[in-house]
């Protein structure tokens, strides 16, 4: 493909020197064959020029666009094809005050953002402005996907998703024209945006958002935990998790995050190594330097008014056994940052990656715990596999996660308890990625349908995309209901009515 004509960015083609380093996602060592994620043409956009200059060309060629800001979806869904361009957004919009700042509107705080920022960097911002606002756990993340798919995260049942949180979007559509819209003035639209698949719909650029200021709930209180894995230590956390999810009246303030990981995760990914010198050598193998197997515990307690108070024997239960304990008081703003991994992945390996969700209140009672529990020590047991596993509850009556459901948006599922993040890492080679694939279906087995462990319902989400690539084929594990994908599939339509923005099959079906 010939330089697309009025773009000031950088342009690499295919089999040019820098295509490759410009091509890489999370997802390519682990679906480059399997996915198309080899695109003909990437375009490193410097501005909104560079992007209506690549939208006109694709209209009047027949070409394609994906566009990509992190490229962190799991199944490669921010790539495309050879035939098709691949527009990159990671340093289009980076200039602090411009792309990036607050604004103070009446009683409220805001802060707008361009989709060019990763969440390491925004969460800093924010810290440096003693504000916070609910996001993800993955620094290399950028905004645009991560809003658009909900923006989950440690602060779900307090706060709910980052999306929750939008007031305004700012993008280009396929006539190339700017445009803002908002929940009131747009609904169908916004509906669309917020919860349909992302980069489908035009180039999201920037986003408004309400945020929250550190001075509003003095007092939060944050622990983050670091367990040496053991079976019988995992269980028991569990079962605190688990009692914690079967309570409907179980208070708002509360969050909880319990991670495993297998050996040779780094430390510094995890802590602050200057917290750690007299607790490293029991963390880590004889060379001091690859970790133990852990139990990575992230909770915290957050005020809502002057008369709440922690329960001190719900964080004395997550604290015991631990070999690490940082529980502080500190500022929202200082936890949400302490909750960042401080790596791009967990691996440097592909992965089988499976994300559940269910609706079930007895998980403390059914058998699930000690299932669970199983599962992961298989694999923690195993050589040539690596596990990656995340478990967090959602639910009760009082969680902003399924309070702030209010029909604005797409997202899918908020009527859920818990996720639990299952990803199975395997060295290629001897049978691992067939034992890791293996290893999914008996959990799918036992662990998904009526009468099953964890949920009696397949259900996803569109951050963590797993399975058939073709997203309408399967739109019931990622959607509740015909009439919403009816409703994103006429948005689809609207939106897109080239197919310029529909660089591959795990998009919404645009309406007929």
């Amino acid at each position: 493909m010939a330089p697309i004509p009025g773009v000031t960015g950088e342009q690499s083609e295919f089999g040019t020197a820098s295509y490759e380093q410009w091509r890489q996602q999370y997802a390519t060592s682990t679906h480059q064959n399997d996915h198309d994620m080899h695109p003909g043409h990437i375009v490193r956009a410097l501005n909104t020029i560079d992007i209506k200059a690549v939208i006109s060309y694709a209209k009047q060629h027949g070409k394609v666009i994906a566009i990509r800001s992190g490229g962190h979806q799991y199944s490669g869904a921010s790539s495309t094809g050879q035939s098709n361009i691949q527009l990159d957004l990671r340093n289009t919009f980076k200039v602090p005050g411009d792309d990036l700042s607050v604004i103070q509107q009446d009683e409220e705080t805001l802060v707008r953002i361009s989709v060019s920022w990763s969440l390491l960097e925004f969460n800093s911002f924010l810290g440096e402005n003693q504000l916070f606002v609910p996001h993800g756990q993955c620094q290399s993340v950028c905004i645009g996907g991560h809003a658009q798919t909900g923006g989950y995260g440690q602060l779900g049942r307090s706060f709910g998703l980052l999306g929750d949180h939008i007031v305004q979007l700012e993008l280009i559509d396929h006539d190339g024209i700017e445009r803002k819209i908002a929940p009131a003035s747009h609904p169908e639209e916004f509906f669309a945006w917020t919860g349909g698949s992302p980069g489908n719909l035009g180039v999201l650029t920037h986003i408004t958002l309400k945020v929250y200021r550190d001075a509003d709930f003095q007092g939060s209180r944050g622990l983050k935990g670091l367990h040496v894995y053991t079976p019988e230590a995992l269980q028991k956390l569990l079962q605190v998790l688990a009692e914690m999810n079967d309570d409907e009246d179980f208070p708002r303030n509360y969050d909880l995050c319990i991670t495993v990981i297998s050996e040779d995760y780094p430390l510094d990914g995890l802590f602050d190594l200057k917290r750690l010198t007299k607790q490293r050598s029991r963390l880590c193998r004889m060379d001091g330097a690859s970790l133990l197997p852990l139990i990575v515990i992230y909770a915290q307690w957050v005020p809502f008014s002057a008369t709440d108070a922690p329960d001190e024997t719900w964080f004395d239960k997550l604290k015991l056994g631990a070999i690490v304990n940082d529980d502080r008081v500190r500022p929202m703003s200082e936890l949400t940052a302490d909750w960042i991994f401080r790596k791009d992945r967990e691996y440097n390996l592909p992965y089988v990656k499976r994300t559940y969700l269910t609706t079930a209140t007895n998980l403390s009672k059914n058998g699930w715990v000690g299932w669970t529990a199983g599962r992961v020590d298989e694999v923690v047991k195993s050589t040539g596999n690596y596990i990656a596993a995340q478990i967090q509850p959602f639910g009760g009556k009082k969680s902003r996660f399924r309070l702030n459901d209010d029909g604005r948006s797409a997202y899918s599922w908020r009527d859920s308890t818990v996720v639990l993040i299952l990803d199975n890492f395997y060295v290629p080679g001897n049978g691992n990625k067939e034992e890791a694939e293996a290893w999914a279906a008996v959990n799918e087995d036992q662990g998904i349908g009526k009468g099953k462990y964890f949920s009696t319902q397949d259900r996803r989400v569109l951050w963590g995309s797993w399975g058939k690539y073709n997203l309408h084929s399967v739109w019931p594990r990622y959607y509740e209901n015909e009439a919403k994908y009816k409703k994103l599939q006429r948005a689809r339509k609207a939106a897109d009515p080239c197919g310029i923005f529909t660089p591959n099959p795990f998009s919404v079906l645009r309406a007929d």
